[in-house]
C-alpha cells in the first residue's frame, strides 16, 4: 500500500506524548499504530488473512483453473488447488533474490534493533501469507492477461480474457471492476481504489497540518543531533545511497537506527498517526455512503466465494 501511496502508505509530541503511555514501553505503541490495521479506512479494505478472504482466494483460483483448462492447458485439470491458493503468478525468470529497499508500514522503520541489522533493506513486513510463485511464459500470460513483446494474445486458438483467467475469476467473484483512478499520478484500478483514494487524499492534507509539520521538526533536530541531515523520515528512507546495492552499508544501517530511535524518542509515529486519522475519520463522514456501498459489495463476494468453495469440496 505504501507504495501505491508514495511515501507513505505508503497530535502531542515527545514528552507529552509519553505521559499518556505511562508504563507501556512507546516503542510498543508506536509500532502497533505503524500498520495498515491502525487506520479508520482499513475497515473498508478485506482483510485476506481472515476467513472470507481466504474463501476469495481460493475461490479466485478455482475459477481461473477452469479458465486454463477451457483456453486449453489440460495439464490443469489436475491441479490441486492446495499448491497455488495462497500464491500469485509470476513471469518464469522474473522472481529476483537478495534484498530489496523497500518498507510496507505507513511511517518507515520503527525498530532500532531491526534497522540497525538490516538499514531500510528486508523492512517489510508483510501479514499476508501470499508469497510469489513462478510459471512459464504462456502459463503466466493466460493466467494474468499481461504480455511481452512477441506474446500472443491468444491461448491454443482461444483469446485470453481481459486480465487473464485470474482476472476473469476476479470479475465472476466480485462484478465489473470500478473504473480505474489516479492517485498522486498512479493509475489504480481495482476493487478497492476507492478507499485507497480516500486514503492518499486524507495523508496529503494531514502532511499540511502544523501538527505534522512539528513533529517532522522534532524528528529532524533529533536526526541532526545524531548527525544526519533529513527534512523528514521519506527523505532518509530514499536516499539514493540506499540503492546502490542488495546489501546494506554500515552508513544506511547507522541512519535507519538513528531513523527508528528519533520516531520513538520524540513521539512521531503517534503524533502523525492522530493527525492522520483525524483526516480519515473526515473523508469517512463525508464519502459514507460510497464506501458502505463498497463494503456491501465486499460482503456479497465473500458470500459467492463461500459457495464456491463449498461447491469444489
Amino acid at each position: 500500500m505504501r507504495r501505491i501511496l508514495p511515501l507513505a502508505l505508503t497530535g502531542l509530541l515527545a514528552l507529552s506524548a509519553c505521559q499518556f503511555i505511562g508504563d507501556d514501553d512507546p516503542g510498543d505503541e508506536a509500532r502497533r499504530l505503524n500498520t495498515m490495521k491502525a487506520f479508520p479506512l482499513n475497515a473498508y479494505i478485506p482483510d485476506a488473512t481472515s476467513r472470507d478472504g481466504k474463501a476469495v482466494g481460493t475461490a479466485q483460483w478455482i475459477l481461473a483453473k477452469r479458465c486454463m483448462v477451457r483456453l486449453g492447458f489440460t495439464g490443469f485439470t489436475s491441479l490441486d488447488i492446495r499448491t497455488v491458493e495462497s500464491t500469485y503468478p509470476v513471469r518464469q525468470g522474473t522472481l529476483a533474490g537478495g534484498s530489496k529497499v523497500g518498507d510496507d508500514s505507513p511511517y518507515g522503520v520503527d525498530d532500532p534493533d531491526l534497522a540497525a541489522e538490516h538499514g531500510y533493506h528486508n523492512a517489510v513486513r508483510d501479514e499476508s501469507d501470499d508469497q510469489p510463485m513462478e510459471w512459464p511464459a504462456d502459463q503466466y500470460a493466460a493466467l494474468t492477461g499481461t504480455f511481452e513483446s512477441g506474446d500472443s494474445h491468444r491461448s491454443h486458438g482461444h483469446p485470453i480474457p481481459a486480465k487473464g483467467c485470474m482476472g476473469e475469476a476476479v470479475r465472476k467473484i466480485y462484478g465489473p471492476e470500478p473504473k480505474p483512478t489516479k492517485i498522486g499520478g498512479v493509475r489504480l484500478s481495482g476493487y478497492y481504489s476507492l478507499p485507497a483514494q480516500y486514503w492518499y487524499q486524507a495523508h496529503k492534507q494531514a502532511r499540511k497540518d502544523p501538527a505534522w509539520k512539528k513533529a517532522e521538526r522534532a524528528w529532524s533536530d533529533c536526526m541532526k543531533d545524531k548527525g544526519f541531515r533529513y527534512s523528514d523520515p521519506d527523505q532518509a528512507s530514499t536516499d539514493s545511497d540506499w540503492f546502490r546495492g542488495d546489501e546494506p552499508s554500515e552508513k544506511e544501517k547507522k541512519t535507519a537506527a538513528a531513523d527508528a530511535r528519533c520516531k520513538l524518542d520524540t513521539g512521531f509515529i503517534q503524533a502523525v498517526h492522530a493527525v492522520e486519522s483525524r483526516a480519515q475519520k473526515s473523508a469517512i463522514s463525508k464519502n459514507k455512503k460510497a464506501l458502505d456501498a463498497r463494503r456491501a459489495d465486499d460482503r456479497r463476494a465473500m458470500a459467492k466465494a463461500r459457495k464456491i468453495v463449498d461447491a469444489e469440496s
